[in-house]
């Protein structure tokens, strides 16, 4: 059987898809996140540590770095926890972590993302990612017409 690639970065497709839903309002994105065991800096060799760490540890290196930038742009951290494997969902399969972002707005979440500063960090996210899904949801609207 032949997995299916990771998914570590928006594709054009997908960027398109998420501003043509013309989202108004708050947004919160779902992140769930698979580390390496080993993370792996060879993209970013400026921003390895001295000692190899856990995908982990580098995770928590690009949270620590990002944290300033989205306090910023108005964002918070509504919650990081552990994952684990599922308890509905593909036997096998396993998240380490369950974050959930929260923005003022589409606008506020590009221009964070798109700042050089936060960018310059972002290479921590790289190496310390074996696989993600990044999910924006916006509040319940279910019944409303």
């Amino acid at each position: 059987m032949i997995s299916a690639p990771p998914y570590l970065d928006v594709s054009a497709e997908a960027g398109r898809d998420f501003m043509m839903r013309a989202i108004t309002g708050p947004v919160v994105m779902l992140n769930l996140l698979r580390f390496r065991a080993e993370a792996d800096y060879s993209a970013t060799p400026e921003l390895a540590p001295d000692a190899p760490v856990s995908g982990r540890d580098a995770f928590m290196r690009y949270f620590e770095h990002t944290l300033p930038f989205l306090q910023a742009s108005g964002g918070s951290v509504e919650y990081l926890g552990d994952g684990g494997a599922w308890l509905i969902g593909p036997a096998g399969e396993r998240w380490d972590a369950v974050m959930l972002i929260r923005q003022a707005s589409v606008e506020a979440f590009i221009a964070w993302n798109g700042d050089a500063a936060y960018l310059a960090g972002i290479g921590h996210r790289t190496a310390a990612l074996e696989d993600s899904r990044l999910l924006p949801t916006t509040a319940h609207t279910f019944g409303k017409d």
